[in-house]
């Protein structure tokens, strides 16, 4: 037996009551025998939980606890709309078949990119082929997509929320969620019983149903992520290439540079000299974010730290792309200036993929790198 009221505009107040027959066997009598128990009929759980969400404006929410101190039980009480079980992913087709039929397949890349899984290979295969980590963004895309198309209520409850993900992958996937929902008009409770997110998540509240505790959150900055980034060679493209949207090849005098979080490789870039007229130059090649990292911004990083460096050393620095979501993060306000208009190039264009693919061309303009760290940088190994 479950039940649940409110007091709307002082507390939300959710009684919940779970009573359970018990039957009595031979191996439950050995044991209260043992242990010197009495018997019982019923088992009776009887708990009020307080959450004052009616008295302020939020839009993330976290029920944080050990397994067992009733966190899904009481967001099922809360929010019984947000547990209905999602339809099961397609087999054997692409996990973007699984999407809501009323959105368009820009605002489904837009989507699975905003949770950190930019990779479009990966959208082509089907779900249960993905690696562990790459399931957790996609079924956060897709449950997104749901609420945005009207398929879903609101508040969104992600029940175990990151309990199936390494804690590197779960810290940045609830940033990379954090930004998206912030963005939306959307509400989103996760449940897990990892209180490590919070610093990433940075809900507006969160719960501990164990203690009955209530806190309210100011927005903080997110735990800083520090580059160590240094120049390398090919052999460091092996891990990156799987990862490319467009291409696994490496041009062979492409100069390379590796970026490492907390002692592992994280992301991968390439620069290449400038074909064409015009002052010195040197053009982006290759940069590739692995998935586990995608969401906060550590490829954009690293680009923008390498052309730094090329302009400190008098080059300029250019860039062309065909991903929809760094084209769009690129027009945003930031150091890199659109020079080129997505559209085919020529057809004796030195970039061969960019006569049959819309590409736009970009000029980094931000601050420079000093020389002296820029030649230091550029010629360790």
């Amino acid at each position: 037996m479950q039940g649940i009221n409110f007091l709307k505009g002082i507390n939300m107040i959710a009684q919940v009551v779970l009573e359970t027959k018990l039957e009595e066997t031979a191996r439950a009598a050995m044991v209260r025998g043992m242990f010197d128990l009495e018997k019982q009929t019923h088992a009776r759980s009887d708990l009020t939980h307080s959450l004052p969400l009616e008295n302020k404006e939020w839009q993330i929410g976290l029920i944080t606890g050990p397994s067992g101190c009733g966190k899904s039980t009481l967001a099922r009480a809360l929010w019984p709309e947000s547990f209905k079980p999602p339809a099961p992913w397609p087999e054997g087709k692409s996990l973007l078949d699984a999407f809501p039929v009323s959105l368009g397949i820009k605002e489904i890349v837009e989507l699975l990119s905003s949770v950190g899984f930019s990779s479009p290979p990966a959208w082509l295969r089907p779900f249960e082929t993905l690696s562990t980590g790459q399931q957790f963004r996609a079924t956060l895309a897709r449950l997104l997509a749901s609420a945005l198309a009207g398929a879903a209520p609101t508040p969104l409850v992600c029940d175990e929320f990151t309990s199936v993900v390494d804690r590197v992958v779960a810290r940045i996937g609830s940033a990379a969620l954090a930004r998206v929902v912030r963005k939306s008009p959307l509400k989103f409770v996760a449940c897990s019983c990892h209180a490590d997110v919070i610093d990433w998540l940075q809900p507006d509240w969160v719960y501990y149903p164990g203690e009955q505790r209530f806190d309210w959150r100011c927005l903080q900055r997110r735990p800083g992520i520090e580059l160590e980034i240094h120049r390398t060679g090919r052999q460091d493209w092996t891990l990156f290439a799987p990862h490319h949207y467009l291409s696994h090849s490496l041009n062979p005098s492409a100069v390379c540079f590796l970026a490492r979080w907390q002692g592992q490789p994280v992301a991968f870039s390439a620069w290449l000299p400038f074909v064409g007229a015009g002052p010195l130059a040197r053009r982006e090649h290759r940069t590739v974010c692995l998935p586990d990292f995608q969401g906060v911004g550590i490829g954009q990083a690293l680009s923008n730290f390498i052309a730094s460096l090329w302009k400190g050393l008098g080059y300029r620095a250019l860039s062309t792309t065909t991903h929809p979501g760094l084209i769009a993060s690129r027009n945003r306000a930031g150091p890199w200036r659109l020079r080129r208009a997505p559209s085919l190039a020529r057809g004796n264009s030195p970039l061969g993929h960019a006569t049959t693919r819309l590409t736009a061309g970009f000029e980094y303009l931000g601050p420079a790198l000093s020389p002296r760290e820029a030649r230091e940088l550029l010629l360790a190994r």
